[in-house]
């Protein structure tokens, strides 16, 4: 008796969260009622990293589902889920339906900035002893861009390329002077403080060029960066995701 009371109770905590998924990824991308789970779930593959992490898994679940609603004439459960299939499927509903936030799941960073009007020479300095190669550049109290050492190098080689001064040249310029309005579109990706760890994952794999994704209060450029999230930071990002619940 007390087997069937955990079978039924796993079966019934299955379908609930087999409900919400299913109701979840139609009302995200607008699917009409026709259309059945296994083809919601290949098409949500496509925009959504967390179902394309558990597509499997879901088309198998919604097999499983299958077996469990149709029951024989005596009400008896014909399929029962164990408790790892349950659980699984009871964190892929949470993490559609209240996915973690970068806000919530990632701590912040310590942000070295630098003054737009500071020479090149101090931005070189400020990486070398920070160990930080992503500077955030403000002009008083907005931030203007973000000097890298893939732009700092880009400049010192048309210097040479020139045959002028790489001393003079580091001393003489401010690091506003440099800013290339480009970068921030192909190397960075602005997200609010309240976009998904979801939402981190696919700015990556949308953009193999990404060095990091800027994170600020409202996703907008000219905030105060709050933190940077670069490729080295999605081993944690993917643990906090698996590790959801």
């Amino acid at each position: 008796m007390a087997e069937e009371s955990v079978n039924k109770a796993n079966a019934a905590a299955f379908l609930s969260a087999y409900n919400k998924v299913d109701a979840q990824l139609r009302a995200l991308y607008n699917f009409g009622g026709g259309q059945s789970f296994t083809d919601i779930v290949r098409r949500s593959a496509e925009k959504n990293s967390v179902v394309r992490r558990y597509e499997n898994d879901l088309a198998e679940y919604a097999r499983l589902r299958n077996a469990i609603v149709h029951q024989s004439m005596n009400g008896q459960i014909i399929a029962i889920p164990c408790d790892e299939v349950t659980e699984k499927m009871e964190r892929i509903a949470q993490l559609l339906s209240a996915p973690p936030r970068i806000r919530d799941a990632l701590p912040e960073k310590k942000i070295v900035s630098i003054e737009a009007s500071l020479s090149l020479r101090q931005a070189v300095l400020l990486v070398s002893r920070t160990g930080h190669s992503n500077l955030p550049v403000y002009e008083g109290k907005r931030m203007v861009g973000i000097v890298n050492n893939r732009r700092i190098i880009r400049e010192l080689g048309a210097v040479l390329a020139r045959g002028q001064s790489v001393d003079s040249f580091l001393s003489e310029t401010p690091v506003g002077d440099v800013l290339d309005e480009s970068d921030m579109f192909v190397y960075y990706k602005y997200l609010p403080e309240t976009a998904t760890l979801e939402e981190v994952l696919t700015a990556f794999e949308e953009n193999k060029k990404l060095i990091a994704v800027v994170v600020s209060e409202r996703g907008r450029m000219g905030e105060r960066i709050r933190n940077f999230i670069t490729p080295a930071d999605l081993v944690h990002v993917n643990r906090k995701l698996e590790d959801y619940r």
